[in-house]
């Protein structure tokens, strides 16, 4: 186990700060070396179940970090879909670029691969908006082992964009909320090959492969140099997934984020992309979340009150939150991979090592 108590690079700490003038006024923050050795005393007995890492920023400056369970500032951590974001983030170069447009169909760049299977002018209106928000009109539902579009049924095919076209068109039984009942008019279904096909897109409309691209226009203006994005046997990149970084990668991206789009005097994405991908845009029926441009949008009590928050959140409990209200931007990793509880016991990190000392 190591725990460190320093700053981040002044690199990140700038464009913090760039921010940081014009926040609003921030709740106390209650955060003693004490508390910093209760909290890693309750992640070492595995309260919190098998932590890797955890970091605290606030106004960009680190108050906590720690590595366990043989992990160190180097590791590249397997979040899983915490890297959906990414490629929401990728896609929001794009719209600011003016080389795509969120209502824009994407079924036309899919040519070659056309007819579909289970053909449908449904199908062929889908929008890159539809697939950030979860909400498109095909049977892809990662949450219902049933659903033709599970992720699983997906991995053990090669080809994952026929996989995903080919999909017959979602039915609303009557315990299901249909778009036109639903707030902000789209329907939520947890769909990891919508996010795949965004990636893909991406990369069509660019014809360029979408790593290089994410290092050039994203991971090199904010200073990420180390990175794994795995892919399949095919060669084709897991977009809707899979990204490592280090925790400090993953802490610039929530930084990044919370600056809305700023990084060191540089705007790597703009504000109106980085407010409109923290906007409601769909609601989760059962669950106390809205969801964004691939970031899920929630709230959480503490002794200050009522805290807004966005987060991207993978498989074994594995989260990015940003706070943006209170200055905090806070990195958990975890192997807890397929665990009952491990959402819950990630949620229990947040209040005991974050929420809890906003008085």
């Amino acid at each position: 186990m190591e725990v460190i108590a320093m700053r981040l690079k002044p690199v990140l700490l700038l464009g913090a700060l760039a921010c940081a003038l014009t926040a609003p006024a921030r709740a106390d923050w209650v955060f003693s070396d004490e508390t910093a050795e209760t909290l890693t005393a309750a992640i070492e007995e595995g309260l919190y179940g098998p932590v890797t890492s955890a970091l605290i920023l606030r106004e960009g400056e680190v108050v906590y970090e720690g590595y366990f369970n043989g992990a160190d500032a180097e590791t590249l951590h397997d979040t899983r879909s915490v890297g959906k974001t990414v490629t929401g983030m990728l896609a929001g170069l794009l719209v600011d670029q003016g080389v795509m447009t969120l209502d824009q169909p994407l079924a036309p760049l899919f040519e070659d691969i056309q007819p579909f299977a289970n053909p449908d002018p449904r199908k062929q209106a889908i929008t890159m908006e539809d697939l950030l928000t979860m909400s498109g009109p095909l049977d892809c539902d990662d949450w219902n082992q049933f659903s033709r579009g599970n992720e699983e049924r997906m991995y053990v095919v090669e080809d994952w964009a026929r996989f995903f076209w080919d999909l017959p068109m979602r039915g609303y039984p009557s315990w299901t909320t249909p778009p036109r009942d639903a707030a902000y008019g789209r329907s939520f279904f947890y769909c990891t090959a919508g996010v795949q096909i965004v990636g893909e897109a991406l990369g069509r409309v660019l014809d360029e492969d979408m790593e290089a691209f994410a290092e050039r226009e994203l991971f090199a203006p904010v200073g990420i140099e180390t990175h794994d994005w795995p892919r399949a046997g095919s060669g084709r990149m897991h977009l809707g997934g899979g990204l490592r970084l280090t925790t400090r990668g993953w802490a610039i991206l929530g930084e990044l984020q919370r600056n809305h789009g700023l990084h060191d005097g540089q705007q790597v994405l703009s504000q109106n992309w980085t407010r409109a991908a923290v906007t409601p845009h769909a609601a989760m029926d059962g669950q106390d979340y809205d969801y964004g441009y691939l970031w899920w949008l929630g709230q959480a009590e503490s002794p200050a009150g009522e805290v807004s928050f966005a987060m991207m959140t993978g498989n074994g409990g594995n989260r990015v939150w940003v706070i943006e209200d209170e200055g905090l931007t806070v990195v958990l990793t975890k192997t807890e991979f397929n665990t009952a509880g491990m959402h819950e016991r990630a949620d229990q990190f947040l209040s005991d090592a974050v929420l809890n000392h906003l008085q």
